[in-house]
């Protein structure tokens, strides 16, 4: 688990300096090897344990009224199988031992602990975990085999040097039983070279005592030639002084579920590439011979995951990979590469068209809603194009240029198809160094704030003020949200990057009050994205933001989309309720251009409409009809809101606004988005009109 990537730890603990400890010490281990999670509460801990989404998790004996303990024997007593770490200031003895009686997998003090020790205590625990796992697993498997499963038995008497083979063992490498000896090089002389060195080490580590089963998976050659995965079992005998005197297991072919996919019965990732590769060394032969490749991303799949549940959403990609095969000729290779992706192999194709072609179908054949459970699920996907006449070098750069083609039509607009070529490979290697970048921009803080101000139209004072981030790139300059908004968003990062947008917002708005003894009508307001309110410890980050700012939490305002809402609105309601009973407000921004939320907005806690600059940029036209934005001043007071117009730039505009009633007006009439210094001189003066 280690080494597959970085390790998902959780820590359940009510103290946020014990929080911050962890984080360190992890970081000081290293910065990719772990993300950590906090939950600060025995529910949140306990909720989250639950969705399994953790390798370990390190718990705190004291949470509130409740203590580690009672946390650790309902996870357990629910079936959690990662492993949970105990730790406590406490240095008690008797707190230690009811730790590991409960199942504890190890016991930390946090008065000794120290990033080596830690480190050394989470990798023990998750080694310990998968070992049971899949001591467990192969229990099953004995069980199995000694009923006459399909598996080949084999016992080996290390005293003798000699192995039994089964018939059965023999047989899935195509011999017959006399065929082959009882000598061990009858297994480990087959053995691919590259798999040998693995192998030998796993047998060691076991007759050694330092694994509690063995078991390792291996390239076998069989008698046509062929190499066939195996994945063999094993457990040792040992004598009363523990050392081994025999070793008996199984071996599995395993070559099927190496090259096929579960649920759909495609071929997956790896036969792909592998048929791909075949392709590429065909194309090099014969320049006449092409071929292309489709790559697909099924458009809005989570959604369908998440509302009618994972075995709907799995009879969705079987309906899907169905459909798929018959778009294709016979001879043609439709994989499912992960997930809810797809990439199709088209071999012998004339040109492009023959490729957009067979996308056009796809189209076509997703149109037709799919019927599960009774009801119809609507799909779509997006489709990049790469064709073999571009000339690559290896199976996977043509898969990632088909890649980048693929996230090119969804940024299009989705259920459509793109063909690559250079202009999106450049794009690409420069999306890829502005990612590096932003990440870089997140570790070192590189993000500034503009403060717009927001005017009332009644009496033209400024009320506050929009916190508008702009990003200084050591290189480039400054940054405006629209160019690096989007890619935070999709890679997650708008997270952290709000937190210290809305650090700096409150602490600044903060200065201004203790500074100029600001009316408590003067708020800022903060920008939050869908991102951050699928998280469901949302409302604690603001309460962090709020407490390190030491900002009144009725002098922030919350602007959030219409679809940032109303995708999730359930959810979005009980998170935006706890945002309100804690005094923060919520506006709603945009509001008109995104779904028709008319019909769930007096579900949702909102003081404000934010009028989209959309509707105010005609009113100052002759002849304009101004119903639109009439009618959303009127829904505004009639749901006891208020109505915002943002990006007002004429007096004109201005004026006809205050004949519709709008409450307050933002835009270059007024200001533009000002620095800390700029808008504090403002706050301090008379009003702007």
């Amino acid at each position: 688990m280690m080494g597959d990537g970085p390790v998902k730890v959780l820590l359940i603990d009510d103290d946020e300096d014990d929080h911050v400890l962890t984080r360190d010490l992890l970081a000081e281990i290293g910065r990719d090897r772990f993300r950590l999670d906090w939950a600060p509460r025995f529910e949140a801990g306990l909720a989250a344990i639950r969705r399994q989404a953790h390798d370990v998790y390190l718990l705190d004996y004291h949470l509130g009224e409740h203590n580690g303990v009672e946390l650790l024997r309902q996870a357990l007593a629910e079936g959690c199988r990662a492993p949970i770490i105990m730790l406590t200031g406490l240095g008690d003895r008797d707190v230690d031992l009811e730790a590991m009686k409960a199942g504890a997998a190890d016991y930390l003090s946090k008065r000794s602990l120290d990033a080596r020790l830690l480190e050394r205590a989470i990798r023990y625990a998750l080694e310990r975990a998968r070992t049971l796992e899949a001591l467990r697993e192969s229990e099953e498997r004995y069980s199995l085999a000694a009923r006459g499963a399909n598996d080949g038995l084999w016992d080996w008497d290390l005293r003798r040097d000699e192995i039994y083979f089964s018939p059965r063992w023999k047989g899935i490498l195509g011999f017959t039983e006399a065929e082959i000896s009882n000598r061990p090089d009858e297994w480990l002389g087959r053995v691919h070279p590259e798999d040998l060195e693995r192998l030998r080490a796993d047998l060691a580590a076991h007759l050694q005592g330092l694994t509690l089963h063995f078991e390792n998976e291996h390239r076998l050659i069989h008698r046509d030639g062929s190499f066939r995965w195996m994945l063999t079992r094993g457990v040792a005998v040992r004598d009363q002084d523990g050392k081994a005197y025999r070793l008996a297991g199984s071996q599995t072919d395993t070559t099927g579920r190496k090259v096929y996919d579960g649920l759909t019965g495609l071929p997956n990732r790896m036969l792909f590439l592998d048929r791909l590769a075949s392709a590429l060394t065909r194309a090099r032969r014969h320049p006449e011979f092409l071929f292309a490749v489709l790559f697909l991303d099924l458009d809005r799949f989570k959604i369908v995951n998440d509302s009618l549940g994972h075995a709907l959403g799995d009879q969705l990609l079987i309906e899907v990979a169905r459909r798929l095969e018959s778009c294709v000729r016979i001879g043609d290779t439709v994989a499912r590469m992960g997930g809810d992706e797809f990439a199709i192999l088209l071999e012998e194709v004339r040109d492009i068209s023959d490729a957009t072609r067979v996308a056009a179908r796809i189209h076509e054949a997703l149109s037709v809603p799919c019927g599960l459970d009774g009801r119809e699920v609507f799909t779509s996907a997006s489709v990049g194009i790469a064709m073999s006449a571009t000339g690559y070098e290896s199976a996977e750069h043509v898969l990632q240029d088909a890649d980048t083609a693929m996230y090119r039509a969804k940024s299009l607009g989705k259920a459509r198809s793109e063909v690559f070529d250079e202009v999106m490979r450049e794009r690409a290697l420069i999306r890829l160094r502005m990612e590096s970048d932003l990440r870089r921009a997140v570790e070192r803080g590189q993000f500034e704030l503009l403060y717009q101000p927001i005017v009332s139209l009644g009496s033209g004072r400024v009320l506050g003020f929009e916190a508008l981030a702009r990003w200084r790139h050591p290189e480039r300059g400054l940054i405006l949200p629209e160019e690096f908004i989007p890619l935070a968003e999709e890679t997650g990062l708008i997270v952290p990057i709000s937190d210290q947008v809305l650090r700096a917002a409150g602490r600044q708005m903060r200065t201004w009050i203790e500074q100029l003894s600001l009316e408590r009508s003067v708020v800022v307001s903060v920008n939050v994205s869908g991102k951050q309110l699928a998280h469901g410890d949302f409302p604690l980050r603001i309460a962090e933001a709020l407490a390190a700012s030491g900002l009144p939490p009725e002098r922030l305002k919350l602007e959030i989309t219409e679809s940032a809402i109303v995708e999730n609105a359930d959810s979005a309601a009980a998170l935006l309720h706890q945002l309100r009973d804690m005094g923060v407000g919520i506006w709603l921004d945009d509001f008109g251009t995104g779904y028709s939320s008319f019909s769930h907005l007096h579900q949702f806690p909102i003081d404000t409409l934010k009028i989209d600059s959309s509707f105010i940029g005609k009113l100052d036209q002759t002849g304009s009809k101004p119903e639109i934005t009439r009618t959303i001043v009127m829904l505004a007071h009639s749901l006891g809101m208020e109505a915002i117009a943002e990006g007002v730039e004429s007096a004109e505009q201005r004026d006809r606004l205050c004949e519709l009633g709008c409450d307050s007006v933002q835009g270059f009439l007024f200001s533009p988005p000002l620095t800390p210094e700029a808008a504090g001189d403002l706050l301090a003066a008379v009003p702007v009109w």
